[in-house]
This record gives structure tokens, C-alpha cells and sequence, in this order.
């Protein structure tokens, strides 16, 4: 009696396991293609804007790339499951850029605003060093392979081994 209860519990954690991993993944796709929406249908209007002004400028021009890595990190996401940083400090970078930007246009005569704008930027451009740096002089362990049929395979270097 008791082995056929824990086999009916082990049988249930099983299935809902299951369910819950596939409500999960069923969640993490749809919020997925909806931030990807959400991205090329913000670049759309940037676009009809730029085409109805007539000319695009520089701010245009970067809140496109702003778009455009947007995007890319979707698909990187949407490919590996992982979510690399770079992307973010990117984004950070260019959308500071635009700011800072408008800023000279609109406001030049504000120099202190200016330096620190600058100084986030250059911050922001060591902490991207930092993280090339860093990613190239200790590699993870682990190798995100994609498959040609969009699969993702986790695998652990185990035939490299560093010596300090």
C-alpha cells in the first residue's frame, strides 16, 4: 500500500514537473516574441517619423541602433538563454551618446552637465573593458553550443585544465 502511494506521488511530481516547466517555457517564448514586437514596432514609428521629418539626424540614427540591439539581445536571449551584459552596457552607451548629444544641440553653454554625461560614458566604456577583460583571462567553463535546428546544448570543458 504504502509503495503503491509513493509511486502515485513520485508519478504526480513527475507530471507536474512537467507542466510546470512546459508553462514556463510557454510564458518565457510568448514574453519573447512580444518584447521583439514591441521592438520592431517601436523602430516602425522611429522610422515614420524620420521619413516625416524629411531628413533623419544623428539622434535618429542612434535611437535606430538603441532599436536594432534591442533586438539583437532578444535574439541572442531567445537563441541561448543567456542574456550577455555587453548588450545592456551597449545600450547604455548609445542611449547616453543620443542624450548627450541633444544636450550640445539644445544646451551648449552647460559644461558641467556635459563632463558628466562624458565621465558616464567613459565609465561605462571601462566596465565593458573590464568584462572583455575579464571573460578573455578566465573563460567559463561552460560552451553554449547552437544546433543547426536552433537547439541550444550546455556542455562542461572537462579535457582543458588550467595550471596557475
Amino acid at each position: 500500500m504504502m509503495e503503491n502511494l509513493k509511486a502515485k506521488g513520485s508519478q504526480i511530481k513527475e507530471w507536474v514537473d512537467f507542466a510546470g516547466n512546459a508553462l514556463i517555457g510557454t510564458f518565457h517564448y510568448l514574453g519573447l516574441f512580444m518584447i521583439g514586437g514591441v521592438v520592431i514596432w517601436a523602430s516602425i514609428i522611429e522610422l515614420c517619423h524620420v521619413l516625416d521629418m524629411g531628413k533623419p539626424g544623428i539622434e535618429n540614427v542612434l535611437t535606430l541602433f538603441i532599436y536594432l540591439e534591442l533586438g539583437a539581445m532578444v535574439g541572442v536571449y531567445f537563441k541561448t538563454n543567456h542574456l550577455p551584459i555587453r548588450f545592456i552596457i551597449y545600450i547604455a552607451i548609445t542611449a547616453m551618446t543620443r542624450h548627450l548629444i541633444g544636450l550640445i544641440t539644445d544646451h551648449g553653454e552647460d559644461f558641467r552637465v556635459i563632463v558628466f554625461y562624458c565621465v558616464g560614458i567613459l565609465v561605462l566604456c571601462g566596465s565593458l573593458w573590464l568584462l572583455r577583460y575579464a571573460s578573455f583571462k578566465f573563460p567559463s567553463e561552460r560552451v553554449i553550443e547552437v544546433k543547426p535546428d536552433g537547439k541550444t546544448v550546455e556542455k562542461v570543458k572537462e579535457d582543458e585544465v588550467k595550471i596557475p
